[in-house]
């Protein structure tokens, strides 16, 4: 099934509204049966920092690129409009329209002393907002033992790692015992190593079966199917059967035309069925959440498998009743 992209906002209508577009998004976990949508990789943030993201994603095409060592997420001139550039209630108000029954606030540092700081609003933002997932993040510093330590305590449900921002090696020996004790507790880690959109210095599937190595039971969820080196990442989801992958912008058009997934591996996906996650990327996207689900479903590997991608391999890995 696929939803009715031929839909059209009226003129005039509101953006922020996105009338059309709900109908399109509800339209799809109806006719699959679905009570809505489980999306393991959306962005909630302190306003601060969600604006100095949507500063740089503004930039990101114009020849003034501001790429650093510490923040190597683009190539100069690709242009990436954030299609739900609202304010905070607003996009809770969307999502809870579209029908997204559970989601994240994917917060993550990108130097230290940043992360107890991050966990502390994520905390209060889980408090606030009960269909988001308590989540939590970490950086390697002398701190973040305790901190993660403290995060589990307090009830944390996910981890957000981003090796490609963050600019660190998962091995990092500052991380050993976070990767333990995230191991021990079972908590699913989101973790963008891959090398798309651009490789960082610890990126790519190498430094990640590394890790593996050491912590084979870490539930991690690698983000964005591990674009663009997709083979190699489904390679360690089959080798640990705790590892899963998300969809994350994989298979839209926008991500097709620059790092497409190889046809060759589609058996390898219905293979992997109970492990693969819808994720949108939410609000950080350059086209809609609509096209997000429309991606997944046109890979035509049938109903229940995106049945479970898009909702019931999330709501069983965090028990939504």
């Amino acid at each position: 099934m696929t939803i009715p992209l031929t839909v059209e906002v009226p003129s005039g209508t509101p953006r922020g509204s996105v009338v059309a577009e709900t109908e399109q998004v509800r339209s799809f976990w109806q006719e699959l049966g679905l009570p809505g949508v489980f999306d393991v990789h959306t962005h909630f943030m302190p306003k601060n920092v969600m604006d100095k993201v949507w500063a740089y994603f503004d930039q990101v095409g114009s020849a003034q690129n501001p790429v650093t060592p510490q923040a190597p997420l683009l190539p100069t001139g690709m242009a990436w409009p954030i299609t739900y550039r609202e304010d905070e209630d607003a996009r809770l108000n969307t999502l809870r329209g579209f029908g997204v029954r559970g989601f994240t606030s994917m917060i993550y540092p990108h130097k230290p002393s940043m992360a107890a700081w991050l966990n502390s609003w994520g905390a209060d933002f889980a408090s606030r907002t009960p269909d988001c997932l308590h989540t939590a993040t970490f950086y390697p510093e002398e701190s973040a033992a305790e901190y993660v330590a403290d995060a589990i305590s307090a009830g944390t449900r996910i981890f957000k790692s981003h090796i490609q921002v963050g600019s660190y090696s998962p091995n990092d020996a500052l991380l050993e015992p976070v990767w333990g004790a995230i191991e021990d507790a079972s908590i699913p880690v989101v973790i963008h190593c891959g090398s798309g959109p651009t490789p960082g210095p610890h990126t790519g599937p190498g430094p990640i079966g590394e890790l593996l190595g050491r912590f084979p039971r870490l539930p991690l969820i690698i983000a964005h199917m591990g674009m663009p080196e997709y083979s190699e990442f489904l390679d360690l989801a089959e080798r640990y059967e705790h590892v899963r992958l998300d969809t994350t912008m994989a298979f839209t058009d926008f991500s097709e035309a620059r790092w497409p997934f190889p046809s060759s591996e589609m058996s390898r996906l219905r293979d992997l069925q109970g492990r693969i996650l819808f994720g949108s990327d939410f609000p950080n996207i350059p086209y809609t959440y609509a096209e997000a689900l429309e991606a997944v479903a046109r890979l035509d590997l049938g109903d229940d498998w995106v049945r479970d991608v898009c909702y019931s391999n999330g709501a069983e890995l965090f028990t939504l009743a």
